[in-house]
């Protein structure tokens, strides 16, 4: 796998480097703005982007921008955003295409290092992570006409973990039930959330959307 870095600090884009390398991860290019992001885009085809949110010259959304406008330029590239803050609007953005393929996580999470390259080969390979610090505060801001209510509890929990992009697999391991039960709840949450079955196959993309939506 090959990944283009944008971060502006320079110890945690050179520490991001190191990490990825010493699990195998080519880094093609390691930049610190989101011009130079795009311009590494064009000039390595990388299979992945590890993007701060806020880059120059203004801190805001630069990063964020970048990464939307090199998922239009070349469409499901996947993307690992970091932040220093919970800001869900970010995940709903990236997620909006229904693609997969993105994921939104705490800098905090690259201290645990296998968690954290965990999290960015599961993006490269289509699936959705999504920070469990941000699934916490949605659970905390839901809104009384949340389409969420319709789910039970359960549901709601199965939900939550497939947000954070555990497999259903990962979810029974996590929940103590069967497979067979995960899918029975999967297929409830679809069916009250009103993602009928599609040839894109990207129902589970967009229940996490309408997650962090709601």
């Amino acid at each position: 796998m090959r990944v283009v870095i944008a971060e502006d600090d320079a110890l945690l884009r050179e520490g991001l480097a190191m990490l990825l390398a010493s699990e195998d991860i080519e880094v093609a290019a390691a930049v610190d703005n989101a011009a130079d992001l795009l311009g590494a885009l064009a000039a390595h085809a990388p299979d992945a982007l590890l993007v701060d949110v806020r880059l120059p010259p203004d801190f805001r959304d630069e990063g964020l921008r970048a990464a939307v406008e090199a998922r239009t330029r070349v469409p499901g590239l996947p993307v690992l955003v970091l932040s220093s803050y919970v800001e869900d609007s970010s995940a709903a953005e990236l997620l909006q295409d229904g693609a997969g393929g993105v994921g939104y996580l705490l800098k905090q999470r690259v201290g645990k290092v296998n968690e954290f390259v965990d999290a960015l080969r599961r993006v490269a390979g289509g699936g959705t992570v999504i920070d469990p610090e941000v699934i916490a505060q949605l659970l905390v801001r839901r809104r009384a006409n949340d389409p969420l209510h319709r789910l039970t509890p359960r549901e709601r929990e199965v939900l939550g973990l497939m947000a954070e992009g555990h497999s259903n697999t990962g979810i029974a391991e996590r929940l103590v039930i069967s497979d067979g039960a995960v899918n029975k709840y999967i297929r409830n949450i679809f069916s009250k959330l009103d993602l009928p079955p599609s040839e894109s196959g990207h129902r589970r993309v967009l229940a996490v959307l309408a997650y962090l939506k709601a």
